[in-house]
C-alpha cells in the first residue's frame, strides 16, 4: 500500500501525485491539512524516514515563529504532539511505500523510494 500525505496547493506535492499516477501505483491520498496524522502515525513516519520529528518541521512557516518553536528545546514526543496539532508545520509531500518513506523535496526522493 502506498500513501501520500498531500497538500494540493503545493507544486512538489502535486508532482509527487503525478509521479505515482504516471507509474500506475495504486495509492491513498491523505490531505493532511484536513485529516492530520496522529502522533502515532507521525512517529511511524519519522521512524521510516530515519529522522527526528523536528527534522519534519517547516521552519519557514509563520506559525513556527508564532509558536516560538525556534527557541524551544523539545522532546521527541513533544515535537510529535506539536506536528499533530499543527499539520501546517509538516514538511510535504511525504510518500510511504513498501514500509519506507520519503519527503518529496526534491521529487527525486520519491522516485528513488519507488525504485526501491
Amino acid at each position: 500500500m502506498t500513501t501520500i500525505y498531500h497538500n494540493p496547493r503545493c507544486s512538489k506535492s502535486r508532482a509527487a501525485v503525478e509521479l505515482l499516477e504516471s507509474r500506475q501505483i495504486e495509492h491513498t491520498v491523505v490531505k493532511y491539512l484536513e485529516t492530520p496524522p496522529t502522533e502515532k502515525e507521525l512517529a511511524e513516519i519519522v521512524a521510516m524516514l530515519g529522522i527526528e520529528p523536528q527534522q519534519l518541521v517547516r521552519r519557514g512557516e509563520a506559525l513556527f515563529k508564532e509558536l516560538g518553536l525556534g527557541e524551544k528545546q523539545l522532546s521527541h514526543d513533544e515535537w510529535l504532539a506539536i506536528l499533530a496539532a499543527n499539520p501546517k508545520l509538516i514538511e510535504r509531500p511525504i510518500v510511504v511505500h513498501g514500509g519506507r518513506a520519503a519527503i518529496g523535496r526534491p521529487i527525486d526522493n520519491v522516485a528513488a523510494l519507488l525504485d526501491g
